[in-house]
């Protein structure tokens, strides 16, 4: 499913997904081209970057859906080291 609060947020800033890539260190548009087409999600840390970018809360742009790799990975070392 489309992230459509994705697009539009980029578009309103006048960037191209090429543009919005680099801004946040990707090589090309093709990860920001899948987030948008809803074939993958950000990790958190992009996610936050994408949401200061774009001026918009995180929760408006991903329904608060992130990749959630980068999370359980977080909390498995919280119970390791516990």
């Amino acid at each position: 499913m489309k992230n459509a609060n994705l697009i539009k947020a980029r578009e309103k800033k006048n960037l191209t997904q090429e543009q919005l890539a680099k801004m946040l260190g990707k090589a090309g548009k093709q990860s920001v081209s899948n987030w948008e087409n809803g074939h993958s999600k950000p990790p958190l840390s992009i996610a936050f970057q994408l949401a200061e970018i774009l001026e918009e809360d995180i929760g408006f742009l991903f329904s608060f859906k992130v990749q959630e790799s980068h999370t359980l990975r977080a909390s498995s070392k919280k119970r390791v080291a516990v």
